[in-house]
């Protein structure tokens, strides 16, 4: 709690299943997240700015199984986002290029590499480079959990994750990444699982 870690700490934390070590699993945490939700026409009239919902999809594929998709086709991505991601950006009129923060669910840090393939922000197969080359690092290309994720804040199933997209909509966040219009948020990859974008009202 309140303790950086650092590159070593990670490679010195014990195996839990190669590759995964302990500091790349979330950590047990107590907490509650809570939302008030209106429509986009009373939202003009509130205190803060509003953040409003441009799209949110849920996707499951046929071959989904409870957890993960252990018989599926593929065991390097995670069908499903394709799945919902393709329709959350028809629905928001958005690209990637359109997105200026991803709070990603992040339960076990290697699940980020096929969220970042599924919603374009670099092909099939480049996620380990757009991360070694520190696109989503705060100030980067895409910044990636400026709050520190489930891994890095607390594991509240994802929901941490949508406050702080308004918070970086609001322009409230301890961790601010400059004027954000669009953020995009995930929820459990590996699960018939959703997805939504956050846009300034």
């Amino acid at each position: 709690y309140e303790k950086p870690i650092t590159l070593e700490d990670h490679a010195n934390s014990r195996m839990i299943a190669d590759p995964v070590r302990l500091l790349d699993c979330c950590q047990e945490s107590d907490g509650a997240v809570a939302f008030v939700i209106t429509s986009a026409e009373r939202a003009k009239d509130l205190k803060h700015t509003p953040a409003l919902i441009a799209g949110a999809r849920q996707a499951a594929v046929p071959d989904t199984q409870m957890m993960t998709p252990y018989y599926g086709d593929t065991i390097t991505g995670v069908p499903e986002m394709d799945v919902a991601a393709k329709e959350l950006y028809q629905m928001a009129g958005l690209t990637p290029d359109d997105i200026d923060v991803a709070c990603l669910y992040d339960h076990f840090s290697p699940w980020i590499l096929p969220q970042l393939e599924a919603f374009g922000f670099c092909e099939v197969g480049e996620a380990p480079d757009f991360v070694r080359e520190g696109h989503i690092t705060r100030g980067g290309k895409l910044p990636v959990n400026p709050h520190g994720g489930q891994l890095g804040e607390a594991y509240i199933h994802g929901l941490n994750g949508i406050a702080e997209a308004v918070r970086q909509i609001r322009g409230s966040s301890v961790n601010q990444q400059g004027d954000v219009d669009h953020v995009l948020v995930t929820a459990a990859p590996g699960v018939p699982n959703g997805c939504a974008i956050l846009e300034r009202g």
